[in-house]
């Protein structure tokens, strides 16, 4: 259901960011992930910020919204000023207590937006920031992206993206922010357990979520989580959490999964230009360095 000029705002429970009768593509791992965020922020009073993306297709056509909390649509590079804009307002009003939390594609995050996002880090704004990352530019036709994984067809890599994945999160952590730190939908408890523990940081917080899109990804919409869930057993996705920049904990280790069982899950990876091999080898790389990290955690 959604929301027209004569109807009240709240036709679903508080718990609900995403309406009922949206628009978005089955399976969508933004979707899910707004549900998740929803269930863990309800009771606290929020305001979304979102640049273009799937994510502010999402709202429908003003008058109409699918969007349960007051959200402010904004360009695709600047979604990170516009909410310290936001944010700004809030902190002067002694009777605001609301959140304010980007919401914003990989696009919106990795490139477009880098320089406002990187600006709001410096300065330590005081907002939460989620990066759905499916891995494309998902609203406007499937793009590569810098968060596009090598071997990864798009509609600008025909033959699969030469490059590899942007490290965002190592990005975000040079900054110092207070909180950096990686979802998975398929990670309730987790999931939760951040999210309540960045309510308590002031300052800038930085989630990166692991988004699968069935359309750009070439997948079933019934195994979205299940590919997440690959992703981390085989540590192509690894979850951890990073304090003030410095401080590293993981949260799951890999369990041994084959990578290719996470590939052989998508038509959008040419069997002919993967290398496992390599593959394999690079995420025992990731792996090995997170957990050097985490042991030279500096006492704090």
């Amino acid at each position: 259901m959604t929301a027209t000029a004569t109807q009240p705002m709240a036709t679903c429970s508080d718990e609900c960011l995403l309406r009922p009768g949206n628009t978005n593509c089955g399976g969508c791992g933004m979707s899910i992930a707004l549900n998740m965020l929803g269930r863990v922020l309800a009771g606290e009073n929020k305001t979304f910020v979102i640049p273009a993306c799937c994510g502010i297709v999402t709202a429908g056509a003003y008058p109409t919204t699918s969007y349960n909390v007051p959200t402010l649509a904004a360009t695709f590079a600047a979604s990170p000023a516009f909410a310290s804009g936001v944010a700004a307002v809030r902190d002067i009003n002694p009777d605001d207590n609301s959140h304010v939390i980007c919401w914003a594609g990989d696009g919106g995050t990795y490139d477009i937006g880098m320089g406002t996002l990187s600006a709001a880090a410096e300065r330590n704004d005081n907002i939460m920031y989620f990066c759905y990352d499916n891995e494309i530019y998902g609203n406007t036709g499937g793009q590569r992206s810098s968060a596009t994984p090598v071997g990864a067809k798009t509609t600008t890599t025909p033959r699969g993206k030469q490059e590899g994945k942007k490290d965002i999160v190592a990005i975000m952590a040079a900054h110092r922010i207070p909180y950096a730190a990686t979802l998975s939908i398929a990670h309730p408890a987790d999931f939760e357990r951040k999210v309540k523990n960045a309510l308590q940081i002031k300052g800038l917080r930085f989630f990166l979520i692991h988004s699968p899109c069935p359309t750009g990804w070439k997948s079933e919409p019934s195994e979205s989580v299940e590919l997440v869930r690959l992703a981390i057993g085989s540590g192509l996705f690894n979850l951890y959490e990073v304090f003030d920049g410095v401080r590293y904990f993981t949260n799951a280790k890999p369990d041994g999964t084959d990578p290719a069982q996470y590939y052989e899950k998508q038509r959008r990876f040419p069997k002919d230009k993967l290398d496992l091999d390599a593959i394999r080898a690079n995420t025992k790389r990731e792996w090995e360095y997170l957990k050097r990290m985490e042991k030279s955690n500096p006492q704090m």
